[in-house]
């Protein structure tokens, strides 16, 4: 998956962009390639922040929940435990990260933007933890890292409507720090990284490795429960219902079955 994945540096900052059109789905193998990247800029010391970006409208429209089995490999097996061993380590990277989004971040994608320490947006980003919408349960660590980042009452709202937020609110909840131009987006992306990278690098690890003690952890033992209880739903009537119905662009008609 490292095709799919395109680092430049300049000035003590890595920009990472991620291009698998058309809406830059997540699987365990990009997630993995994306955290080996990730792990390179930790051992490489000119490196002091990364600026994490994707190509295209939509930031990352999540996992790929289409076909007959849905976050599985190849072989058929279930591919979510690796793909959220592989977003703990994103979460226990060392180099502070700041996340542009351009449009939707969805889903996986939502937890994606939130393994950042920070998310400058577009104007016509969106923001949303659809996951009750198609009947399922939130995962990629969001139970924890969401009410971490916007508090609990505004989690709370996002996770059990599914609703999409705009940017001028996510700015409002804290999700977003700074809403540029599009076109503006990843240079102002990239100057926060490098005010950030001005600093004393030693400084800023171990102020940022503080402000976010044990979360790779936290991310490891939540993830744990999503899965389990993702599990448990995929299992049911109304996540079948929820998968067509938003293919379908309608309300699910759902049975609690």
């Amino acid at each position: 998956m490292k095709e799919h994945i395109a680092v430049t540096r300049h000035d003590h900052v890595a920009t990472v962009v991620i291009d698998r059109p058309p809406h830059n789905h997540v699987n365990a193998a990009l997630i993995g390639a994306l955290a080996d990247i990730f792990e390179e800029c930790d051992r490489d010391d000119d490196i002091r922040a990364i600026v994490l970006a994707t190509e295209g409208k939509v930031f990352c429209g999540g996992a790929d929940l289409t076909g007959d089995r849905p976050l599985a490999d190849e072989s058929g097996e279930s591919e979510t435990p690796a793909l959220y061993r592989h977003a703990v380590r994103l979460f226990a990277a060392k180099k502070p990260v700041i996340v542009a989004v351009q449009g939707a971040a969805v889903g996986a994608g939502l937890g994606l933007a939130l393994v950042g320490d920070f998310r400058v947006a577009a104007p016509e980003a969106r923001f949303a933890a659809n996951f009750v919408t198609l009947g399922f349960h939130a995962g990629f660590g969001i139970t924890h890292s969401l009410p971490r980042v916007v508090g609990q009452q505004h989690a709370s709202l996002m996770l059990l409507t599914g609703r999409r937020v705009k940017a001028e609110d996510a700015l409002r909840y804290g999700l977003v720090d700074e809403i540029a131009p599009l076109a503006d987006l990843r240079a102002t992306a990239q100057r926060l990284a490098a005010e950030i990278a001005a600093n004393a690098p030693l400084a800023v690890e171990a102020t940022r490795a503080t402000l976010r003690a044990d979360l790779a952890e936290a991310i490891r033992r939540r993830t744990d429960h999503e899965r389990a209880e993702q599990d448990r739903l995929m299992k049911t009537q109304d996540f079948r219902e929820g998968i067509r119905a938003v293919g379908e662009r309608r309300a699910g008609r759902f049975v609690r079955g």
